[in-house]
C-alpha cells in the first residue's frame, strides 16, 4: 500500500489530536506567529535555504537539516507534516519540505494538502501560542537516489538518456529574469542546453486561490505533450528545488518513478561559469554538444 504524501485537514486533525504528528510551517517567522495551526513549529529555513551540490554543500545540507528537525522533535515516530498558505504559493516551500525530509531518510512525511486555504475551508482554526518540542535525535538515512548534483546534470548532457524538466516561470525560461528574487539576483540568465519547460502551475488548477493538483490522466498528457512519460528518468530543476519539488509531488502522484531533482537548480548553475547555458529565445531541446 502506497503511503500517503496528500494528508486533509480532517487528517491532520486526528494525527495531531493523536499526538502523532508534527506540523511544520514553512512561512515567514512573522506569518507564523501572526496565526498557525496549534503545536505547528515555524521553520522558513525550509524555503530560504540554497542548496550547494559539491560534496562539502551537500553535507552541509544534510547537517544543518538533520539538526533542525532534531530540535523541533522530529525522532521517526511521528508523521512530520508539512504546510505553506497553499500549493501555489510560496514556490513550492511545503513540498521542498517534504522532499528534503524525504531525501534526509525520514519514515513518515507529508504535505498539508490545499495549505492553509484548504484548512481554513475546512473549518480549521490558528493560534499565535507557541510550541517548544523536546530536541531528539534526527534518525539521518540518506536517499541518494532523490538528489542531483550539477555533476549528474553534466553527465546527462553529454551522454543522452535522461531528460531535464525545467519548471521555472516563463521569465526565467527565457533568459528574461535569472530568479524569483529579482532579475539579476543571479549572475546569468538562461536555461539548460537540452531541457524542456513546463512552468510549475501547469500542474495545479487554482479556484478562487486554492490550489490542487491536476488528476494523474491530465498530468501525464501534460508531461507527454513535452516527450516526458512516466517510465522516463528525468531531473527536475528550478532556481532552488522548491517548484521542482512541487513538480515531483506532482508527478510521482500520476506514475512517474524514476525522478530526481538538481537541488542546486539555477542558483547554482547560473554561478559557476564553467557550466554551459542557452540564453535567448529557446532553441530545440537537442542533446548538449560540448562545443
Amino acid at each position: 500500500m502506497p503511503i500517503p504524501v496528500l494528508y486533509s485537514p480532517d487528517d491532520v486533525r486526528r494525527l495531531a489530536a493523536e499526538g502523532k504528528a508534527l506540523l511544520i510551517d514553512v512561512r515567514d517567522k512573522k506569518d507564523f506567529d501572526a496565526g498557525h495551526i496549534a503545536g505547528a513549529v515555524s521553520m522558513p529555513d525550509i524555503f530560504t535555504y540554497l542548496a550547494e551540490t559539491t560534496q562539502d554543500g551537500l553535507t552541509t545540507l544534510q547537517r544543518t537539516f538533520a539538526s533542525l528537525f532534531a530540535e523541533y522533535g522530529l525522532d521517526g515516530k511521528k508523521t512530520a507534516i508539512v504546510y505553506e498558505d497553499a500549493l501555489h504559493t510560496r514556490y513550492g516551500a511545503s513540498c521542498r519540505g517534504y522532499w528534503i525530509l524525504r531525501y534526509l531518510g525520514y519514515p513518515s512525511v507529508g504535505i498539508l494538502d490545499g495549505g492553509l486555504s484548504a484548512w481554513r475551508r475546512a473549518g480549521g482554526t490558528f493560534t499565535t501560542e507557541t510550541t517548544t518540542p523536546v530536541r531528539t535525535e534526527f534518525p539521518l538515512t540518506i536517499n541518494g537516489g532523490l538528489m542531483a548534483t550539477y555533476e549528474d546534470v553534466m553527465a546527462a548532457l553529454r551522454s543522452g538518456g535522461v531528460k531535464l524538466l525545467d519548471n521555472r516561470d516563463r521569465v526565467e525560461w527565457l533568459g528574461e529574469s535569472s530568479s524569483p528574487y529579482g532579475v539579476d539576483f543571479a549572475p546569468r540568465k538562461g536555461r539548460i542546453p537540452g531541457a524542456v519547460w513546463i512552468e510549475w502551475y501547469d500542474f495545479m488548477k487554482v479556484t478562487d486561490n486554492h490550489a490542487s493538483f491536476r488528476d494523474a490522466a491530465e498530468i501525464r498528457a501534460l508531461a507527454a505533450s513535452r516527450d516526458l512519460h512516466p517510465d522516463d528518468d528525468i531531473i527536475i530543476y528550478c532556481f532552488k528545488g522548491a517548484r521542482a519539488a512541487n513538480t515531483y509531488v506532482a508527478l510521482t502522484a500520476a506514475g512517474f518513478t524514476r525522478l530526481r531533482i538538481y537541488m542546486g537548480s539555477w542558483n547554482e548553475w547560473s554561478r559557476n561559469p564553467a557550466l554551459p547555458i542557452e540564453d535567448g529565445l529557446p532553441k530545440a531541446a537537442a542533446p548538449y554538444s560540448g562545443r
